[in-house]
C-alpha cells in the first residue's frame, strides 16, 4: 500500500507490539492480557472489578476469563467489596505482585528501547496525535452516533 491510513498503520503497529508482548510473556508461561492486567491492579489496596475493564479498555467478557485464568495460577484474590456489598475488589497475591514487577520491567525496557531511537521531538508529536486520535474517538467526533 503506497499511502499508509492512519488506521492501517495504529493497527499494525499495535499487533507487533502486542506479539512481541505475548512472544515475552510466553516465556513466563504468561500472556499480554495477564501482564497489562496485573499492571492495572492497584498493589496496595486492589482494584474494584467494575474499574477494572474500563481502565484497561477491555469488554466483561474477556476480562473475566483472564481474571479466571490469573486466579488459578495464584496470581490475584477476590474479596467482597466492604463499600459495597455488589461489588468485588481485585488483590494481588504476593505471587502476583512479583509477576506485576516483571511485567512492570518488560514495560520500562520498550519505553526506554523507544526513547533510546526517537528523539524527544518525535515522542512529544506522537503523544500528542495520539491524544487527538483518543479524544476525537472517545468522543464521538468522527461518525455521529446519529449516522447510524
Amino acid at each position: 500500500m503506497k499511502d499508509k491510513t492512519i488506521d492501517y498503520i495504529l493497527r499494525t503497529t499495535w499487533l507487533s507490539v502486542q506479539k512481541m508482548y505475548n512472544e515475552e510473556a510466553l516465556k513466563f508461561e504468561s500472556t499480554m492480557a495477564t501482564g497489562f492486567t496485573l499492571l492495572s491492579i492497584d498493589p496496595e489496596k486492589g482494584t474494584p472489578s467494575t474499574a477494572l475493564g474500563p481502565k484497561m479498555g477491555m469488554e466483561a467478557t474477556s476480562l473475566s476469563r483472564t481474571l479466571k485464568t490469573m486466579e488459578k495460577k495464584g496470581l490475584i484474590t477476590r474479596k467482597p467489596n466492604p463499600k459495597d456489598g455488589r461489588g468485588v475488589i481485585i488483590s494481588l497475591t504476593d505471587f502476583g505482585v512479583e509477576k506485576r514487577e516483571s511485567s512492570k520491567e518488560k514495560v520500562l525496557i520498550f519505553n526506554e528501547a523507544i526513547k533510546n531511537n526517537v528523539s524527544p521531538e518525535k515522542l512529544k508529536h506522537f503523544y500528542e496525535v495520539a491524544d487527538v486520535i483518543n479524544d476525537m474517538v472517545c468522543n464521538k467526533k468522527i461518525y455521529n452516533q446519529s449516522d447510524s
